[in-house]
């Protein structure tokens, strides 16, 4: 789930407008069923205040889905992932899914933007956006090794 204390206001994020139809759908969808409800929950709550645009108007550094994307948590270390949507998620290729609180925290970031995620735990962590390619080929475990990727996925 994402949490924002009030003296942390949310970040700005773009979102193209097949990416907010499909992604609303899909966590409506979710959140119906019972399926990742919380994160879908997140989704939703995400896709609702995302300033959304033409999907040509994108800006190449804004993370949207299949974008390589370097984050860290709590300041620490480099975590390499490729934003995915559920039926391709793979943490030991560094594919992690959109309805996780991680994904949906992601989607609409830039470089240096940053959110606070409750971990299953219950836990706050600080996630900040590194950097983002447009190159959904690109296998992140691969570039940087996937006990990385799957770090990232114990947050989830």
């Amino acid at each position: 789930m994402l949490h924002q204390t009030p003296t942390n206001s949310l970040p700005r994020i773009i979102v193209g407008e097949s990416e907010e139809l499909r992604l609303s759908s899909m966590a409506t969808a979710a959140e119906l069923t019972g399926r990742a409800e919380n994160a879908a929950k997140a989704l939703l709550a995400e896709m609702a205040r995302a300033h959304v645009v033409e999907d040509s108007k994108v800006p190449e550094d804004v993370v949207r889905m299949h974008s390589l994307v370097d984050f860290e948590i709590d300041g620490r270390g480099q975590r390499p992932v490729i934003l995915v949507y559920p039926a391709e998620a793979d943490i030991s290729r560094g594919k992690i899914s959109i309805l996780t609180p991680i994904g949906a925290a992601l989607i609409g970031l830039t470089p240096g933007q940053a959110m606070i995620v409750e971990a299953p735990d219950g836990k706050m962590h600080q996630l900040r956006v590194l950097s983002v390619a447009q190159s959904g080929d690109t296998e992140p475990a691969e570039r940087n090794g996937a006990r990385q990727a799957a770090t990232a996925a114990a947050v989830a």
